[in-house]
């Protein structure tokens, strides 16, 4: 919608040109056709490639946590192409998606910030991304899985349910059989917490459900995830947004409505002077004029 309501934003910017030279040139009968729709692309293929979109997250990504030898994977983007889409992984980042089709406003989000691990069994079985955009009443998420593989490289996407996304990570820096235990990766006193609490489990002095709160409060302690009550920071908008960047629908109708009644005064003015020779204007490359210049041109 705020796409196509830009598009109109800029017929009436044409027309209100176009009006302007046609009354200020007598001469020459100017003939065109105005298009007040944008054109439909659908599936037409076009040479021309897409814009690329800035995306901006509401959150901030958490600090690198987890096996060391993973930090390697930091600052480094693996992409797939599949379903006509382009999913861009970035460890401890963020993950992307980009539609591959040509027409005229292809989608481009982020389906998640990377928040924290996912620990199965003593493993740390996958990366979760959260507060990716808005899908309906949800954010959309996704949970990464690391698989040995003689490479990096993103292997699988998949959607098993509305805006959760599954995706499979291989790389060669999880092939080893202890590679993404949990336990060596703790401190010494966090070690010592998690072998104390064993204990206490095995002299029945705890609950099955006792113990895994108290030991995810282990993994809270060492940064691996995030205790339920605690949200991201919010990110860093390091871009300047402007009153007149269309970056909502409302917006968008703002400034419609106002260059709608702008383009009224302007008819009515060309209306009433017409068949006055020195009525002139300037416009420059952006597609401003100067009001002044209406009147002052010599």
């Amino acid at each position: 919608m705020a796409a196509h309501c830009v598009h109109k934003i800029w017929f009436y910017v044409i027309q209100a040109i176009l009006l302007f030279e046609q009354g200020s040139v007598s001469s020459e009968e100017v003939r065109m056709r105005l298009v007040e729709e944008p054109i439909n692309l659908g599936n037409q293929q076009w040479n021309a490639p897409a814009q690329p979109k800035s995306l901006f997250p509401t959150v901030q990504f958490s600090n690198f946590t987890g096996p060391p030898h993973l930090r390697r994977l930091v600052g480094r983007c693996f992409s797939l192409v599949e379903n006509d889409y382009k999913y861009e992984l970035c460890p401890f980042q963020n993950v992307t998606q980009h539609e591959q089709s040509l027409r005229w406003n292809p989608y481009s989000g982020i389906l998640g910030i990377y928040e924290e691990w996912d620990i199965v069994n003593n493993t740390f079985q996958s990366m979760i991304f959260r507060d990716g955009d808005t899908c309906g009443q949800k954010n959309r998420q996704v949970k990464v899985q690391l698989k040995c593989g003689t490479k990096h490289e993103l292997e699988h996407v998949g959607e098993p349910v509305t805006c959760e996304y599954a995706m499979v990570f291989r790389t060669p820096l999880v092939c080893h059989e202890h590679s993404l235990l949990v336990y060596p990766n703790l401190s010494e006193d966090q070690q010592a917490e998690w072998n104390e609490l064993e204990g206490r489990l095995y002299r029945e002095e705890v609950t099955q459900q006792g113990y895994k709160k108290m030991l995810h409060t282990i993994f809270e302690s060492a940064g691996y995830v995030l205790n339920p009550k605690q949200r991201p920071l919010p990110a860093k908008q390091d871009h300047e947004t402007h009153p007149d960047d269309f970056t909502s629908l409302d917006t968008c109708k703002d400034e419609y409505r106002k260059l709608n009644a702008e383009i009224e005064t302007l008819k009515s003015q060309l209306e009433s002077r017409q068949n006055d020779p020195a009525v002139g204007m300037s416009v420059n490359l952006d597609g401003d004029y100067d009001r002044d210049d209406i009147y002052d041109q010599d």
